[in-house]
């Protein structure tokens, strides 16, 4: 048979070196047929296409019986590792597909951690059912810190109000947020929070926000008399357990104070709001299989708002 130079190879000219394959370790043609499924008329034809494919006789066939030629027992070696190194890479990228690599780094408000519906804590620690591989980064940033990181691609997630959605950031609702208004227990509400008449708090020092709120918050907020102002939650509970000032808490985070008595809300039917708390990401971010497994283990709902 004329000597030939091989192009590119195929997936059918796989098909036939599979095929091949069979044949020898059927021994026969006859032997192939039940294990291939065809005649071996139709073996005989691609056994012949195969060898016009590569330009040499790969066995002897006839009367004489079913056997090997040199050529045939080389490249069927050589098939044999090529067909190794094709199904080691499959087992490769289901591998990369179980077990994921690289890092996460996610930007949370502070505090959110006492929130009882754990969507956040129950998805990362679905990251590390997928291998000890990814190495997760957890900052504790204001609301406009993680919107800036998720814009200079500094995180890849974030965790926080939805008030103002900037351009270029996509926002999921994650849950809802209720804040009442606290006293502690050395405060002169402590006694009567329950049934204290919100046009009388204006008496008391408060203590406003220096983040971002809903404007339902904003507009409780005003009616506050506000001496102080704090850079996050936890400084707000600060002042609050001081016993000197009134102010706005999540009623997860304030449940630890209000179990021991320490804390009381005040006037909860009237002063109280809702705020959503977001899963937010960049806008037409490059692929990243490591946000994308996080967010498939969150409970989102299908709509999300785009800045």
């Amino acid at each position: 048979m004329k000597a030939k130079s091989l192009g590119q190879i195929t997936d059918f000219d796989l098909r036939l070196l599979r095929m091949f394959k069979t044949v020898v370790e059927c021994g026969s043609f006859t032997a192939a047929e039940s294990v291939l499924g065809i005649t071996r008329s139709a073996i005989s034809l691609h056994m012949s296409d195969l060898e016009k494919r590569l330009g040499m006789r790969l066995c002897q066939r006839g009367r004489a019986g079913f056997a090997l030629t040199d050529e045939g027992r080389e490249i069927l070696r050589h098939s044999e590792s090529m067909m190794a190194a094709v199904e080691n890479f499959r087992q490769q990228v289901n591998q990369m597909h179980k077990h994921l690599r690289g890092e996460f780094n996610i930007g949370i408000i502070n505090n959110l951690v006492t929130q009882p519906r754990m969507q956040i804590t129950d998805a990362l620690d679905a990251l590390r059912d997928d291998g000890s591989e990814i190495h997760i980064n957890i900052s504790m940033l204001t609301a406009a810190e993680i919107e800036r990181g998720l814009m200079d691609g500094r995180l890849h997630a974030g965790a926080l109000p939805l008030t103002a959605p900037v351009s270029g950031l996509v926002y999921t609702p994650l849950y809802e947020e209720i804040s009442q208004l606290y006293c502690s227990r050395e405060h002169a509400l402590f006694g009567t929070a329950a049934t204290a008449k919100a046009e009388a708090l204006s008496h008391y020092d408060a203590v406003a926000p220096a983040f971002r709120t809903p404007a339902e918050a904003m507009q409780l907020q005003q009616s506050l008399t506000c001496t102080a102002t704090a850079s996050d939650r936890e400084g707000i509970a600060f002042l609050i357990l001081t016993g000197r000032f009134i102010g706005f808490l999540p009623d997860h985070y304030a449940a630890q104070w209000v179990e021991k008595k320490l804390m009381r809300a005040i006037a909860p039917e009237q002063l109280r709001y809702s705020s959503t708390i977001a899963l937010v990401r960049r806008q037409g971010q490059r692929h990243n299989a490591i946000l994308e497994r996080f967010m498939q283990a969150l409970t989102l709902p299908s709509t999300s708002l785009t800045g």
